[in-house]
């Protein structure tokens, strides 16, 4: 039997990341990359020490409480931790961990892309050259919205909202920014705060979603918001589907008031609303905003310093329970 901390790892990790597992740990792995079942997971977590799942797995309270007495630690491969009963983990004495700061930079080339693509209606024009419709040029043709210059809006200002303020910044545009406090000066590079979501959404020619989902920001931009924002305005999401009230965003891009919508990230994903896929203004990516070899490595590598840190008996970098 080993004496080395057994782990029931999920999903299919970066092979760089399963090597150090099976160096250091007596590892379970997924090499099918099956999704398991609350069920499976929950019996093939018997005698384990921790887990290290993604934010596919959910760990409700229901269960949390029926994990093996001998799971010490959650170390989730993921910056959101929403999939996880923070409050049922403390109660066990469970630890939980995330993986932030790894993954900024390629989460913010995403919601840049999205701006791009949802702004000058890429999925349209990708279709068009497909499916062998583009017919000739014309000053009318797939006219969309020019990005340089513009205003966007950020909600939450975190290491991804930075980013993607910085990265905005390469196209001219002025930033906005709402979160529960402002940057500190030296961070602030001529960006607008303001307290109140409701405030800065009149400025906003593009808005970008980089908050938190927890259950104060559950459906954040709803029908009321949504109308807040300047007619043509275009969306985009990369950070969790459920700060999006679905009917709300379908209904301000069916009647115009919104020109176009990027989305990487959905509600029930990926059994996402249908509506989306039939509306010719959005533009849509499947939850890839991580999805690059250095950063996967990367938050691997954090879960695997998280996990180290755990059975050394310290406390671990990215504690969120």
């Amino acid at each position: 039997m080993s004496d080395k901390p057994a782990i029931l790892v999920t999903r299919k990790l970066p092979d760089a990341v399963e090597d150090r597992l099976r160096r250091d740990y007596d590892v379970r792995l997924n090499p099918d990359d099956r999704l398991y079942t609350a069920d499976e997971m929950i019996a093939a977590a018997s005698d384990a020490d921790g887990i290290l799942p993604c934010h596919t797995e959910q760990f409700s309270a229901e269960v949390i409480g029926r994990l093996p007495d001998s799971i010490q630690v959650i170390a989730n491969f993921s910056i959101g931790f929403d999939h996880v009963d923070l409050e049922a983990a403390k109660a066990r004495g469970i630890i939980v961990t995330n993986t932030p700061d790894v993954l900024s930079d390629a989460t913010a080339e995403i919601a840049i892309l999205l701006i791009l693509g949802a702004a000058r209606r890429a999925a349209e024009g990708e279709r068009l050259v497909r499916s062998r419709e583009w017919r000739d040029w014309s000053p009318s043709f797939m006219v969309g919205t020019q990005v340089t210059g513009k205003r966007l809006g950020i909600i939450g200002m975190g290491r991804v909202g930075q980013v993607t303020a910085r990265r905005g910044r390469g196209f001219e545009m002025a930033i906005h920014y709402n979160d529960v406090r402002p940057l500190e000066a030296e961070n602030q590079l001529g960006a607008i705060y303001h307290d109140k979501l409701e405030d800065m959404l009149p400025h906003c020619d593009f808005l970008a979603i980089h908050c938190v989902a927890t259950p104060e920001t559950h459906h954040l931009l709803n029908r009321e918001r949504f109308a807040l924002l300047p007619d043509g305005a275009i969306v985009v999401n990369a950070a969790r589907g459920s700060i999006v009230d679905d009917e709300a965003l379908i209904e301000a891009l069916k009647s115009g008031k919104l020109a176009a919508a990027g989305l990487d990230v959905y509600n029930n994903e990926p059994d996402i609303h249908a509506a989306y896929r039939e509306l010719p203004n959005t533009f849509l990516l499947p939850h890839i905003g991580s999805a690059t070899h250095e950063t996967r490595d990367a938050m691997g590598f954090r879960a695997l310093d998280n996990l180290d840190a755990v059975f050394a008996g310290r406390e671990p970098r990215d504690r969120v329970a």
